[in-house]
């Protein structure tokens, strides 16, 4: 039966859509060559969630010709980086020609995936275009709106977080300015296509940067005996002109730096590589800080028993995409350690094609274990009792009472 929505894509980006569209009681399909992907379902949507998306009338399909019989087309394939860091467009491209052979004129076809500016005209229009017979602006609507999914967020979710919006033409904007009206509260128009895109990039960056710099600080301040957890409490009192972020072990998640040159201007984002330098240093940081803590305290990393504690790249998700847990595993091995985990929302994980032991009496596993590592503070950890049990706790989150353990 024909749609009001065709979600393509039902990952990190395409499955919050799709809640958010059968929420507002658009009627909804989600295309997925993948006919599993709502067994592990991501972005904070649980398998709970799927169930009451279902019976709502919403449907999970693999057959491209349900993409024929839409007014709406988002697209939400995932583009991960490549190994020259730009963003890898092969699964855009085969959700582009997927929907381009059942495209029919006056569909508003929408792209949310992470680009590079210029992306959507250059290369997804003539995909579109070829397969179709049809004309970007003319037959079809075109836009591009960068998603603003924030998995976990009680505080910000689709209807109350502002959507931008770039179309092809005036006419392809209004088009995509009327389908997201209808799923939150404000809608931002952007210029153009490239404005759109542009404003993903710069929101990725900002958070990369400003990562970088707390990161930076961390060791900084490390070493000079000074308590960054204190000066950031101080600094973020101040009403204007500072905005808080924390240290950490690194930096996970979809959101990856991107540097949008150099090609055609010749010109980098120098800021954003050497953010990424120091964000990606942090794990080896972290192994450092681990070393000399055992060191001070009798013991060799060589034999240590080290309890990881949250491996997952962001609180309360159960969601590993580039935590920083899986290197520091890896480098704690590679020094002799024997390495085990706890996270409540991760019952299985493997390091290196082998599995690491997971510990089930935190308490317990913490008692036991020579240096047990915060890596992620979920909410369900009671902190002052694990300080209490563990022999030592080094806590990269600032997550512990002040004293209470060896912040990074």
């Amino acid at each position: 039966m024909p749609a009001d929505l065709a979600v393509i894509g039902l990952g990190h980006l395409g499955l919050p859509l799709a809640q958010a569209a059968v929420a507002a009681r658009i009627e909804t399909i989600g295309y997925d060559p993948d006919p599993h992907r709502l067994a592990e379902p991501a972005a904070g949507v649980t398998a709970a969630d799927v169930r009451r998306m279902l019976s709502a009338g919403f449907r999970a399909v693999t057959d491209a010709a349900e993409l024929g019989r839409v007014r709406t087309a988002v697209i939400c394939a995932p583009t991960p980086p490549g190994r020259d860091g730009v963003p890898d467009l092969t699964a855009l491209a085969e959700a582009a020609r997927a929907l381009a052979s059942r495209l029919r004129p006056h569909t508003t076809v929408l792209l949310e995936s992470a680009v590079q500016p210029g992306t959507t005209e250059e290369f997804l229009r003539p995909l579109l275009e070829e397969g179709s017979g049809l004309r970007a602006g003319r037959d079809f609507h075109l836009a591009h709106s960068p998603s603003r999914t924030d998995p976990g967020n009680r505080d910000h979710g689709y209807a109350n977080t502002p959507k931008v919006i770039g179309g092809l033409t005036p006419a392809c904007t209004e088009a995509a300015a009327a389908f997201y009206g209808r799923l939150t509260d404000k809608v931002v128009r952007a210029r153009g296509l490239r404005e759109a895109e542009t404003v993903k990039v710069l929101e990725t960056n900002f958070r990369h940067v400003n990562m970088a710099l707390v990161n930076e600080m961390a060791v900084l301040c490390h070493d000079l005996g000074i308590d960054l957890w204190d000066v950031i409490r101080c600094a973020e009192t101040k009403p204007f002109g500072f905005q808080a972020f924390r240290p950490g072990p690194g930096v996970g998640g979809h959101g990856v730096p991107v540097d949008p040159g150099p090609p055609p201007t010749g010109r980098t984002l120098r800021m954003v590589g050497l953010a990424q330098d120091i964000n990606t240093r942090m794990p080896q940081y972290v192994i450092q800080r681990s070393a000399t803590l055992l060191n001070e305290h009798g013991k060799s990393a060589r034999g240590a028993r080290v309890l990881l504690l949250g491996i997952t790249y962001k609180p309360d998700l159960a969601d590993l995409t580039g935590s920083p847990a899986t290197e520091i595993a890896r480098r704690l091995t590679d020094l002799g350690a024997s390495v085990s985990y706890h996270d409540p929302y991760v019952p299985d994980w493997q390091v290196n094609g082998l599995p690491v032991p997971r510990a089930e009496s935190l308490y317990e596993a913490a008692a036991d274990a020579d240096l047990t590592v915060l890596l992620q503070h979920h909410r369900t950890y009671d902190l002052q009792g694990l300080a209490v049990k563990a022999q030592l706790l080094l806590d990269t989150r600032g997550a512990t009472p002040a004293g209470a353990a060896h912040r990074l």
